[in-house]
């Protein structure tokens, strides 16, 4: 059922470390030819092609910030045109970008924030879809988080917000693609052991994680690429669309 991988384009934005990386050295390793997206860690993106080059698949790296529209058109615009066309979107990227309280909160912070996770999602989402209108269809999924149902910890208020922004999104886009052929869902990690909670969590927050997930430890990258693989995977999800695939070892089971 694999066998549909050979060949597939797919771009991934935010693919350069954590679940984003993940997910383009597997979907590589299966055949894809994977356009990985970054913003600022040329290196670990670098890496992330070779390893895919290694395992016997194609991949190049796309520059750019995601955050801002004409970028996030750009960089679809320049991943299709690399792989000869678009087939997957993986829409990855985004971050808390700092604790903020709500007394601490300013524009800045909040167009920030919502500008990397919501704002380019929308962007590089309507771009994917003039691609795939012209080819007859395709398949878009968002990253979205456990915040999304949870508000978040303290001083995420923001991003728990653009995230469940997404959540919300995914299915409205579910509803007015469908009939275009355009799947669209999401998936939705738990607390996992990437270098955003090395950048955003004490250990303190960490403990209380544990504490809340009934398989007592933090996730990987790796234990989350396999939402992703079922929902891009026609074979296995073809009749799956507008859903949120939640990752969290039981920490929130809606």
């Amino acid at each position: 059922m694999f066998d549909e991988w050979k060949g597939k384009r797919v771009l991934i934005t935010g693919a350069s470390r954590g679940i984003g990386a993940a997910v383009a050295r597997q979907l590589g390793a299966l055949g894809a030819r994977v356009a990985v997206h970054y913003h600022a860690s040329e290196a670990p993106a670098e890496a992330v092609v070779q390893a895919i080059r290694e395992a016997g698949g194609e991949a190049f790296t796309v520059k750019g910030d995601v955050s801002r529209a004409g970028e996030a058109t750009r960089i679809v615009d320049e991943a299709a045109s690399g792989l000869g066309g678009l087939d997957v979107l993986i829409n990855n990227a985004g971050d808390m970008l700092g604790r903020v309280s709500l007394d601490e909160m300013d524009d800045r912070q909040y167009d920030r924030v919502m500008d990397l996770n919501a704002r380019s999602v929308v962007m590089a989402s309507r771009a994917a879809v003039a691609h795939f209108r012209r080819q007859g269809g395709g398949n878009i999924i968002h990253t979205t988080s456990i915040a999304a149902r949870n508000g978040g910890g303290l001083g995420a208020g923001l991003y728990a917000s653009a995230k469940g922004f997404v959540s919300t999104l995914t299915r409205n886009m579910a509803k007015e693609l469908a009939g275009e052929h355009i799947r669209v869902n999401a998936v939705a990690p738990g607390t996992i052991a990437t270098d955003f909670h090395g950048r955003h969590s004490n250990e303190d927050h960490l403990a209380a994680a544990r504490a809340s997930i009934p398989m007592g430890r933090l996730g990987t990258s790796e234990e989350c690429v396999g939402a992703y693989l079922f929902l891009a995977t026609d074979a296995l999800s073809g009749y799956v669309t507008g859903q949120v695939i939640e990752v969290n070892g039981g920490q929130l089971m809606p």
